[in-house]
C-alpha cells in the first residue's frame, strides 16, 4: 500500500509540474507571439519602404544617430545585446525590459535606412527580455526565471523565423556548448509552437525554400561537401572575427558614439556606391533566395561580411544570425559553380553549415536545415554540420557563449568563446 501512495505522490506531483510549465509556456507563447508578430510586421513594413526607396540609404546617419540618442534616452548606454541574455541563463544577470522596445525599434530603423544587420538577434534579446520580466512577474525563482528566459527566446525566435521546431532547442543550445538543459524542453516546445502559431495567425509567412537539382549522395559529393565544409567552418572563424575586432576598432579610435555611427554610415553609403547595388543593405534575404536559385556575385559573401561588419560596429541594432546565413548561402552557390556541383544544393549546405560554424549548435542548425529545406538532402547536410562544427574551433557569435565539453576530446573543459 505504502509503494501505491508514493507511486501516485510521485505521478501526481510530475503532472503537476507539467500542467504548471504548460500554463505558463501559454502564456509566454500567446505574449511573445503579439510581441514578435508586431515586430515582423514593422519589419515587413520598413523593408518594403526602403526596397521601394532604396535612396533612402542616404539618411543611414539620419538613424543612426535616432538610434543613439534612443538608447541614451532611455540610459542604456552599456547594451550587453544577445550576450546579457546568456549571462542571465548562466549566472541569474538582470536583463531590462527596456531592452525590448529599445532593440525593436533601433532593428527597425536599421532595416528602414539599409543597414545591414538581421533580425533573430533581435528576437533573441526580445524573448529573453520579455521572459525575464514574465518570471518576475510570476514570482518564480531564480532557476525557473531562467527556463521563463529560454521559452521567451525560443518563442520570438519562432514567430520570427518560422522554424518552430529549431527555435525550441536553439535556445537551450546556445547557452553552454556541448550539454542542454533539457528541464527546459517542454516550455520551450510549448511556448515556440504556440508562438508560430500566433504569428501564422496574424500574417507572418514562414521561411521556406526549394532546393533544386539534388544529386544523389556518393562518394564523390560527399567529397566535395566535406571541402565546401571546411571552406565554411574557416568563413564561420573569418567573419567571427571580423565582427569582433571592427567592434573593438570602432570603439578605440571613435569613442563619441554619435560621430561613430555617422562614421559607420557614411562607410556603408560609400560602399553601396562602390558596388553599386543595394543587395548589402538589409538582411540579406534576397540574396539568400538567390543563391538557393543558383544565381550568385563571386564576391557577394566578402561584400556582405563587411556590411555587416562595419553596421554592427559603428551602433546600428538587429542580428548576426540572417546575415550569416546570406554569406553561407551565398559562397555555397559560388562553390558550387565552380566545383560542378547543383549551386542551389550548395547554397543551402553552405547555409546551414556556416550557420553551424558562428553559433556552435549543430542540433539546431540540422533541424533549421530541414524545416527550410525539407529532408531530400539532409545526408549532406548532415556530413557538412558536424565537419563545421568540429573546424570552427571555439570561435563564435557570442563571446558570453560558454564551451562544457571539449570538439576534439571527451573531455569536460571550462571555455569560452574566442
Amino acid at each position: 500500500m505504502e509503494l501505491i501512495t508514493k507511486f501516485f505522490e510521485h505521478i501526481l506531483g510530475r503532472i503537476w509540474i507539467l500542467i504548471r510549465w504548460i500554463g505558463f509556456a501559454l502564456y509566454t507563447g500567446i505574449v511573445l507571439g503579439i510581441v514578435s508578430s508586431a515586430f515582423s510586421y514593422c519589419l515587413r513594413t520598413g523593408i518594403a519602404a526602403r526596397n521601394e526607396n532604396p535612396q533612402l540609404i542616404i539618411l543611414l546617419p539620419v538613424g543612426g544617430l535616432l538610434i543613439a540618442g534612443f538608447y541614451k534616452l532611455l540610459d542604456y548606454s552599456k547594451d550587453g545585446g544577445t550576450n546579457l541574455v546568456l549571462e542571465s541563463i548562466q549566472s541569474g544577470k538582470e536583463i531590462p525590459l527596456r531592452m525590448t522596445p529599445l532593440i525593436f525599434v533601433s532593428t527597425v530603423v536599421t532595416q528602414i535606412f539599409g543597414g545591414s544587420a538581421g533580425r533573430e538577434g533581435a528576437a533573441l534579446q526580445i524573448g529573453g527580455s520579455v521572459g525575464n520580466f514574465l518570471g518576475k512577474l510570476f514570482k518564480l525563482n531564480a532557476n525557473d526565471k531562467k527556463v521563463f528566459i529560454m521559452s521567451g527566446m525560443s518563442a520570438a525566435f519562432s514567430a520570427l523565423f518560422g522554424t518552430p521546431v529549431a527555435a525550441a532547442v536553439f535556445s537551450m543550445e546556445v547557452v553552454s556548448v556541448g550539454i542542454m538543459q533539457y528541464s527546459a524542453l517542454v516550455p520551450c516546445t510549448i511556448a515556440s509552437l504556440i508562438a508560430s502559431a500566433v504569428a501564422v495567425r496574424t500574417g507572418a509567412v514562414p521561411e521556406r525554400f526549394t532546393v533544386t537539382n539534388i544529386v544523389d549522395f556518393s562518394l564523390i559529393t560527399a567529397g566535395k561537401t566535406i571541402f565546401l565544409a571546411c571552406l565554411c567552418a574557416g568563413i564561420s572563424v573569418i567573419f567571427c572575427i571580423l565582427l569582433r575586432q571592427t567592434g573593438k576598432a570602432f570603439t578605440k579610435y571613435i569613442e563619441n558614439r554619435y560621430h561613430r555611427v555617422v562614421f559607420g554610415a557614411t562607410l556603408i553609403i560609400m560602399f553601396t556606391v562602390y558596388v553599386n547595388s543595394w543587395d548589402y543593405s538589409g538582411t540579406g534575404m534576397e540574396l539568400i533566395e538567390r543563391a538557393i536559385d543558383g544565381e550568385v556575385y563571386p564576391t557577394a559573401f566578402m561584400w556582405k561580411m563587411l556590411f555587416t561588419a562595419v553596421t554592427l560596429a559603428c551602433g546600428f541594432k538587429g542580428g548576426e544570425i540572417v546575415p550569416s546565413f546570406c554569406i553561407g548561402a551565398t559562397f555555397g552557390c559560388l562553390f558550387g559553380q565552380l566545383m560542378g556541383m547543383s549551386p542551389s544544393l550548395c547554397a543551402s549546405i553552405g547555409m546551414v553549415s556556416l550557420f553551424c560554424g558562428v553559433t556552435n549548435c549543430p542540433i539546431s542548425s540540422l533541424l533549421i536545415a530541414i524545416e527550410l529545406f525539407g529532408i531530400d538532402a539532409l545526408p549532406y547536410y548532415l556530413l557538412a554540420i558536424s565537419i563545421s562544427y568540429m573546424l570552427s574551433g571555439y570561435y563564435g557569435l557570442y563571446h558570453s557563449q560558454k564551451f562544457v565539453f571539449s570538439k576534439y576530446k571527451a573531455e569536460e573543459i571550462d571555455g569560452q568563446v574566442h
